[in-house]
């Protein structure tokens, strides 16, 4: 399904808590309500976004922590794009204890081949895991390479909770990214970034097994995905689409790869806009929110949570909130 082209709304401003710690590529809320994200030093930290900012250190991972999932027991999965797919018991944090928490690697490599760039994960109420590598080529120091070589290389996992490993559900995804499951778990959603589209799998009733698009055509870079309590899906667009990057992905491959080897030397800085989407089961736009000059820059995820959107970013030194009373 391709959006409506409806213009975007205003993304409220954004409200800054600082973290100590650079690149909150993820967010989720616990079950107490308080945000997780992981930064690039690999700790998990707790924060406290209602009354008096307050952060706490609640694991390290030992690696850089991506996607996050909060499991029921409250114990959580951590994408680490340099160690796989982790179970982490977070620690008591600051208030009391060594802000260490306990890190459990599920998954480090399928069928023999290192897990490179695991990006996100869902879990359903069974305790099977669905989760993402974005790449088999770049990691994710060189994600921009992957995006402008259109590798098409990145797959969804399915780890059960009685195998002793984890299967491909799917392969030649364009650069894999956040994943969600849907209320009744009958499907899951990928990001495929490149593609700008959102792909589900059926995982139960008469279309089991079958992959289709749930929407497509996207007006950027879809990223991290979470799902709301009304059944919205959350997208997060790290950046807009450009035309040279579209022209980029009908070129040769010989042609893709020069360009890569030419701008990798450079630091290209995202544009200065923050937009997420929300979207309907049925695959209908329900928000679009966008801000120019919005002094948080490439938006990688964003969580509806209490009355507000949590965005979290790649690059940033901190997590934003935007106040948004329409979704309490």
């Amino acid at each position: 399904m391709t959006p409506r082209r409806t213009a975007p709304r205003p993304l409220p401003p954004p409200r800054r808590i600082l973290l100590g710690g650079t690149g909150p590529e993820d967010v989720v809320a616990d079950h107490e309500g308080r945000v997780v994200t992981g930064v690039e030093d690999g700790r998990i930290l707790r924060v406290h976004t209602r009354g008096p900012a307050r952060v706490e250190q609640i694991a390290r991972t030992g690696g850089r922590p991506l996607g996050l999932e909060v499991l029921r027991d409250g114990r959580l999965l951590v994408c680490d794009a340099e160690r796989g797919l982790l179970r982490v018991t977070p620690s008591i944090g600051a208030a009391g204890g060594s802000g260490e928490g306990k890190v459990e690697v599920l998954v480090d490599s399928v069928a023999g081949v290192p897990l490179r760039f695991c990006s996100n994960a869902a879990a359903a109420a069974d305790g099977t895991v669905y989760f993402t590598a974005s790449s088999t080529r770049y990691g994710l120091q060189d994600w921009l390479g992957d995006l402008m070589e259109h590798t098409a290389t990145g797959r969804l996992f399915r780890l059960r909770p009685d195998a002793d490993a984890a299967e491909v559900l799917l392969d030649g995804l364009d650069f894999a990214n956040g994943v969600v499951l849907s209320e009744d778990e009958s499907c899951v959603v990928v990001a495929e970034t490149g593609a700008y589209r959102l792909t589900r799998l059926w995982l139960s009733g008469p279309r089991a097994g079958r992959r289709d698009t749930l929407i497509e055509n996207l007006p950027g870079f879809p990223d991290n995905l979470s799902r709301a309590a009304d059944r919205t899906i959350w997208v997060a667009l790290a950046g807009p689409r450009q035309a040279p990057l579209d022209w980029l992905r009908r070129a040769p491959v010989r042609v893709r790869r020069a360009v890569w080897r030419a701008v990798c030397p450079l630091r290209i800085r995202p544009l200065p806009v923050a937009r997420v989407m929300g979207i309907g089961p049925d695959g209908a736009v329900r928000h679009d929110f966008r801000r120019f000059r919005a002094g948080y820059r490439m938006v990688t995820s964003v969580y509806a949570h209490e009355g507000a959107l949590v965005l979290g970013s790649l690059l940033e030194d901190g997590v934003a909130v935007c106040e948004l009373p329409e979704l309490s």
